[in-house]
């Protein structure tokens, strides 16, 4: 099996990059989700609720600071603030857990707000300030604002028998229903060559030089229903056919979420990096998750 795709979000549900090399911290992907958008309660915005988020390009710069791109071409640049260097902070929330982030300058919140909505863009400077769900993870673990986890793996697969199920599904108008492309899943490693559906049964990988736990299923959300290239909703799939085809955790499912593991030696947050054509191995099989609620 090989690593054939990667992918960062330097803002939560907004556009991708995907480099052929990404260094890998305890959190996540360097640079993943380190920014969100927040309402007035403090609870992250995504495309769940405004799929204009997606249609943003938002890179991160030499200096740390963010460059977001509207979808018109206006532009802007701004610096990634912090608690050290006395920048507001703000109580922010994702499912449930609530920690602190730091605010970006009221020029960014302009621009936000002009092109998005009223929302607050807000930086995690402190990528130790957000626990993983604790029945998934250990004592430490840590996350950025993603969803759950530090990683999101899918395998090409998977997409393929799903793309298989859907055309089944639907066998009166196949004309309506095209394969759906990786991107609505926002993984952030894609693995080719292994068999359907096997990511469910690995619990312990390899990808290149670093190992990963697999500790969890990712259950799926309206997201995946979104064209991310146009963003608009675009009906019921793949959620209506992963609802009756492949629930895992009591959840449609696709994909598994990722914690690294630290290799011997290595101190510091870089624990190592990724590259576009790793060899991916399983090292241990057998989930640890109630693998049989499937209903």
């Amino acid at each position: 099996m090989l690593l054939t795709g990667l992918h960062v979000y330097p803002v939560k549900s907004m556009y991708r990059l995907s480099p052929e090399h990404a260094l890998v911290e305890p959190w996540g992907l360097a640079g993943d989700r380190r920014w969100m958008l927040a309402d007035a309660t403090g609870r992250f915005v995504s495309q769940r609720d405004n799929t204009a988020l997606g249609q943003v390009r938002a890179e991160p710069a030499a200096d740390g600071a963010l460059v977001l791109t509207a979808p018109g071409g206006a532009r802007i640049e701004v610096p990634a603030p912090a608690a050290a260097v006395g920048d507001p902070l703000a109580e922010v929330e994702v499912w449930g857990t609530r920690f602190h982030a730091a605010e970006a300058l009221k020029e960014a919140q302009l621009w936000i707000a002009e092109h998005l909505g009223d929302y607050r863009l807000v930086h995690l400077d402190n990528p130790r300030a957000r626990p993983v769900d604790p029945h998934f993870g250990e004592p430490g673990d840590t996350v950025s604002m993603a969803d759950g986890f530090p990683l999101l793996l899918t395998t090409t697969a998977s997409l393929d028998r799903l793309n298989a199920l859907i055309a089944e599904e639907h066998p009166e108008h196949p004309e309506h229903h095209e394969p759906l492309p990786m991107d609505r899943f926002r993984p952030n490693v894609i693995v080719s060559g292994s068999e359907p559906w096997a990511e469910d049964g690995w619990r312990r990988i390899r990808i290149g030089g670093l190992t990963f736990k697999v500790v969890k299923p990712c259950g799926r959300c309206v997201v995946t229903t979104t064209d991310q290239e146009s963003g608009e909703r675009r009906g019921p799939e793949p959620l209506r056919t992963l609802a009756r085809h492949h629930r895992l955790l009591k959840k449609a499912a696709f994909g598994q979420n990722l914690i690294p593991e630290r290799p011997a030696g290595v101190e510091g947050d870089a624990l190592g990096t990724l590259r576009v054509g790793d060899e991916v191995e399983v090292l241990e099989g057998g989930a640890h998750w109630p693998a049989d609620e499937r209903v």
